[in-house]
C-alpha cells in the first residue's frame, strides 16, 4: 500500500523518520531503514535538519526505495532556488518517489555552516503550489513540461506554538496550496492537541501527530527552554526524572507508546509521525508499547 493509499484508507497511519549521516558511511542509515520499512507506512528522510550539512534527503529516499520501503522526501527551501527545487522533484518522480514534505527550513545560524547563504526564495506554501503547478504540466516559469509529476504532498504545523494564531493562518494557507497531509511538530499535551484538532477537522486534511521520543528529564527541560513550539508538561518531566538509573529511555518509550495508544483510541487524528532522533532502532518498541505491531495495524 502506498502512503497516499494508507492515508485514504481510514486506517491509523504510522510514519517515522531517519536522519542521514554526515559523510558517506550510510551503513547505520540503511540499518534503520531495514528496521522501519515493514513497521511503518512511510519513512521521512530529513533534509539538512537543524541546518547541519548531511547526506541528502533524496539519497536516503532512493535507499528506502531500493530496500523495499515507502519514502517521504523532505524538501527545504533554505538551500535551493526554484529551479533546483523543481529539478529535484523531477528526479524524485522518475525514481519512483511519490511523497514530498514541503518545508521552509531552519535558519542558517543554528547549524554548522554559519557562513552559508540561505536561499529562501520560496517558502513551504509556495513550494506546495509549485508541486501542484508541475502536476498540471507546467513549471514555475509557465513553460511546458515533457512529462509531469504526481506527488502526495504535505507540510507541517506547530499546534503548541504560542501565540498560535500565526500558525493557524499558515496552516490554512498550506491547505489552500494543496497540502494533502500535515505532520505536526512534537506534541505532549493531548488536551491541548484535542482543541487544535477541533479547529483543524473542518479542513478535511489528514493530520499526523508528531511524537518525539523523550530520553531523559534533561532533554525535556532543554526542549522547553530552547525549542520554540514544544512544551513538555511537568508531570512527564517528573515521570522521566523518577525513572531508576539507566531506565529513562525505557520510560520515554513507555510515554510515547501511551500517547500513541491514547491518540488512536480516542481518534484524535489520522495517525502519528514518530521522531526518535538517532534512536530509530527503538521505534518498534514504541509501537509495541502502543499496542501496534506493524504498519498493517
Amino acid at each position: 500500500m502506498s502512503f497516499k493509499e494508507a492515508l485514504n484508507s481510514g486506517k491509523f497511519v504510522v510514519t517515522s523518520e531517519i536522519g542521514p549521516p554526515k559523510g558517506t558511511n550510510i551503513e547505520k542509515m540503511c540499518h534503520h531503514i531495514d528496521i522501519l520499512k515493514d513497521k511503518v507506512d512511510a519513512i521521512n528522510v530529513t533534509d539538512h535538519q537543524s541546518s547541519v550539512m548531511r547526506f541528502p534527503s533524496i539519497g536516503g529516499c532512493l535507499e528506502i526505495k531500493e530496500r523495499g520501503g515507502e519514502p517521504i522526501l523532505q524538501m527545504t527551501c533554505r538551500d535551493r532556488n526554484q529551479m533546483a527545487l523543481q529539478s529535484e522533484l523531477l528526479l524524485a518522480y522518475t525514481r519512483g518517489i511519490r511523497n514530498v514534505l514541503c518545508l521552509t527550513g531552519d535558519a542558517i545560524p543554528i547549524g554548522d555552516h554559519k557562513e552559508a547563504k540561505g536561499v529562501f526564495e520560496l517558502d513551504s506554501t509556495q513550494l506546495l503550489m509549485a508541486v501542484r503547478q508541475m502536476e498540471s504540466g507546467k513549471d514555475m516559469g509557465g513553460n511546458d513540461l515533457d512529462g509531469a509529476v504526481e506527488f502526495c504532498a504535505g507540510a507541517i504545523v506547530t499546534p503548541e506554538a504560542n501565540p498560535l494564531e500565526p500558525q493557524l493562518i499558515k496552516f490554512e494557507k498550506k491547505i489552500e496550496a494543496g497540502a494533502e497531509f500535515i505532520q505536526t511538530q512534537a506534541i505532549y499535551d493531548l488536551d491541548n492537541f484535542s482543541k487544535f484538532m477541533d479547529y483543524a477537522r473542518q479542513f478535511h486534511v489528514k493530520i499526523l501527530a508528531g511524537i518525539v521520543l523523550l530520553v531523559s528529564a534533561r532533554m525535556a527541560k532543554y526542549m522547553n527552554e530552547n525549542v520554540p513550539g514544544i512544551f513538555v508538561p511537568q508531570n512527564l518531566i517528573d515521570e522521566l526524572a523518577s525513572a531508576p538509573k539507566g531506565e529513562a529511555l525505557n520510560k520515554g518509550i513507555e510515554i510515547a507508546g501511551r500517547m500513541i495508544a491514547t491518540i488512536k483510541k480516542d481518534s484524535l487524528c489520522d495517525g502519528v509521525h514518530i521522531m526518535a532522533i538517532g534512536k530509530e532502532e527503538v521505534v518498534p518498541d514504541i509501537l509495541a508499547a502502543a499496542g501496534i505491531d506493524s504498519h498493517t495495524a
